[in-house]
């Protein structure tokens, strides 16, 4: 192990994330009653130009009067891009109105460290002068070609990034990738195209502590399909996606938790590696196979996951 570590920065049970555009309210209250970990009021692509400051403003009532944080929801609002007149409003409007209601700012587009710094000046100085309690986070969005030659350095901003998302639509775009649809499988291509960006992104994530999470899939009529995005996404170390409509949050929760098969041979595991190591031997054998520390380690992976679900559905139960 390198003497350089770099321990995740905050733990969040982020399996599902809701994308609910601010431009419609009717959704809010049918948001904060669903199983989602996580919410994001859209005021980005979800939000046509005429309405954006009507939503913003939605959004700020809505944070306000509805009591998310007892719901067991994480709340955050994806801003407008950097190359937007409405950005800098979003930040002030949101800050200054519901700063304290806020866990996160989604932050989309981001190509390079700067365009974190920039939003991070804001959020930092509003904080101070409201005299905020709470640390809003920032979570990044990678749906980019710009923004996925530069992850490395984007992951290493030392703020309040806390997670990097990939947005597949908007980096097919980019690329100017053969496909118009949102997170599925291009036959043309001989396997799985988003397998490289997710791969490195969750790397990035991986080498300096932050949480990894896939974007949308577009066809909400599909579940299967969807399942199988994110059943790929979690065997590269993805730890949640997105649902962008209510069905496909069921969908991501199952997937991203760890099945009571997985629980218990994890625990066997690490059972097991114990009375190893009670016996002077740093290998044993579990059903038929070599296990080691990197098998704990493994296995460790599996216990935390669970047991920060079960923790967040037990602070669900008390507040209901």
């Amino acid at each position: 192990m390198s003497h350089t570590v770099n321990h995740l920065r905050k733990p969040r049970v982020q399996r599902s994330t809701l994308a609910v555009p601010g431009s419609n309210p009717g959704m809010f209250e049918k948001a904060l009653a669903s199983d989602t970990d996580f919410i994001f009021l859209d005021l980005e692509d979800a939000v046509a130009p005429p309405d954006k400051e009507q939503a913003r403003k939605n959004i700020v009532q809505a944070l306000n009067d509805l009591d998310w944080r007892g719901a067991g929801k994480t709340m955050s609002v994806r801003i407008n891009g950097l190359d937007t007149h409405y950005m800098y409003r979003d930040v002030v409007d949101l800050m200054e109105q519901a700063g304290s209601k806020i866990d996160t700012l989604l932050v989309p587009k981001v190509g390079v460290p700067a365009d974190l710094y920039a939003v991070e000046m804001m959020v930092n100085q509003i904080e101070m002068a409201k005299g905020l309690k709470n640390r809003v986070g920032l979570e990044a969005l990678i749906e980019t070609a710009l923004g996925m030659a530069n992850v490395e350095a984007i992951a290493a901003w030392n703020g309040r990034l806390e997670a990097l998302h990939f947005g597949v639509a908007d980096y097919a775009a980019s690329n100017k990738a053969r496909t118009v649809n949102i997170g599925g499988l291009n036959p043309d291509y001989p396997g799985d195209q988003w397998h490289f960006a997710l791969s490195r992104m969750t790397v990035a994530c991986r080498a300096y502590g932050l949480r990894a999470i896939d974007g949308p899939f577009g066809d909400f009529k599909d579940p299967d399909g969807y399942r199988l995005a994110a059943r790929r996404g979690a065997a590269l170390g993805i730890e949640g996606k997105w649902a962008i409509h209510p069905t496909q949050i069921a969908l991501a929760n199952e997937v991203f938790s760890p099945s009571p098969a997985e629980v218990d041979k994890a625990k066997r595991i690490v059972a097991a590696l114990k009375e190893a190591e009670a016996q002077g031997k740093g290998a044993a054998a579990l059903d038929g196979k070599m296990i080691d520390a990197a098998s704990e380690r493994m296995a460790r992976n599996v216990l935390i996951v669970n047991d920060a679900i079960e923790a967040a559905a037990q602070k669900r139960a008390t507040a209901a």
